[in-house]
């Protein structure tokens, strides 16, 4: 999601993702200091973030009107 939602706002800098630097962090922080991570950050990510985020791109599909099929 980080280097996705990095495109996207490549694109347009003004796209409305919530907490899309924190993501981006994260990303960059998994891939780059992948060494460093530990288990308990990634398993935060899973239970607490992911579904958050999750939302988050759900609302804006449905916002813009954009359907499941071409994703």
């Amino acid at each position: 999601m980080g280097e996705a939602i990095n495109r996207i706002l490549k694109i347009r800098r003004d796209f409305p993702i919530p907490n899309a630097k924190a993501v981006i962090d994260t990303r960059n922080r998994i891939i780059h200091g992948y060494d460093s991570v530990k288990p308990e950050f990634l398993w935060s990510l899973v239970i607490r973030h992911i579904p958050e985020l999750k939302k988050d791109v759900d609302r804006i599909i449905a916002e813009y009107g954009i359907s499941p099929e071409t994703i």
